[in-house]
């Protein structure tokens, strides 16, 4: 399935567990200082430095760009430490949250009840995500370096929904297939 950001209410409605997803647009980064900063912001009343209505954010801290390139390696970082994090930045309207590994049950009830999606990108694949990236600018937080919050424009980003909007959890409907397998 190939998404456009800004992410619709239709595009969640279609998203389902196990399905691979192919984001172009704008994908922000953040994550776990970057995640403290807003939320300390939130709770003093102030403004986030991003509208998040429809937005994705991605787990990602970037490497220093090449030469020729517009960002270095960007592999997702793992996700349950933005879980205490989330909730406020979905009832601002983010819609996708993109990472490696599974989430807290009261992420996944959170995001259920924000009609929003958890997402995965594959973990060690930073160099070949990278590729997906055509323009990268730090939008809030340089002094956070690598946490920083990033604007990235990608063409067809891969990711796999792990959980959706009505309950679906990739890492535990596909770990059935495979209890059986002896080590």
């Amino acid at each position: 399935m190939k998404i456009q950001t800004p992410i619709t209410e239709q595009d969640i409605e279609q998203m389902r567990a196990g399905e691979i997803v192919y984001l172009s647009g704008t994908l922000y980064t953040g994550r776990d200082a970057a995640h403290k900063r807003m939320i300390e912001a939130f709770n003093r009343g102030e403004e986030l430095p991003i509208d998040f209505h429809g937005q994705a954010i991605y787990y990602t801290g970037p490497t220093p760009a090449k030469e020729n390139r517009p960002i270095g390696s960007c592999g997702p970082t793992s996700s349950y430490r933005m879980d205490a994090y989330s909730l406020p930045l979905m009832k601002k309207g983010l819609k996708v949250m993109i990472g490696k590994g599974d989430r807290s049950e009261a992420f996944i009830q959170d995001m259920i009840d924000q009609k929003a999606c958890y997402l995965q990108a594959v973990g060690g694949a930073g160099a070949l995500l990278s590729r997906k990236v055509i323009k990268s600018e730090v939008v809030a937080y340089s002094d956070l370096g690598a946490e920083a919050i990033y604007k990235l424009e990608v063409v067809d980003f891969p990711a796999i929904v792990t959980y959706d909007i009505y309950g679906g959890n990739m890492i535990v409907d596909e770990g059935k297939k495979y209890k059986n397998i002896e080590f």
